[in-house]
């Protein structure tokens, strides 16, 4: 199971982007699909989740900015950024949780760098 994540890129502050995850190989049933960040010095923090039935959390920091989706036919996730902040910017990781369950299997994605500029 690979993820592969985009979007990432250069953004001044106010501006918008949209972040992918797309899953390949065998992974099925895909419970809930996180994104995180981590900021230079920083550890990584969970920024937005989303389950199967589409409820959706999000880190304070994303509330009314950030906007988490998924495509189960697509195995894929987005997470919609916007009025982005210099702050934003860190390397942003996708992971899925997935599988029968009660015990899950955890992939991540490579992470793509937003750099948000003031």
């Amino acid at each position: 199971v690979q993820l592969q994540a985009s979007g990432g890129g250069l953004v001044r502050a106010g501006g918008s982007l949209r972040l992918s995850c797309v899953a390949s190989g065998s992974i099925f049933c895909i419970n809930r699909m996180d994104w995180y960040r981590q900021a230079p010095g920083k550890e990584r923090e969970l920024v937005a989740t989303i389950f199967s039935g589409g409820i959706t959390d999000y880190a304070d920091s994303a509330k009314g900015r950030f906007a988490i989706s998924r495509d189960n036919d697509k195995k894929s996730s987005y997470l919609q950024m916007n009025s982005l902040k210099p702050e934003d910017t860190a390397v942003y990781y996708c992971k899925f949780l997935w599988g029968w369950g009660p015990e899950y299997v955890a992939s991540w994605g490579q992470g793509t760098l937003v750099t948000v500029s003031s």
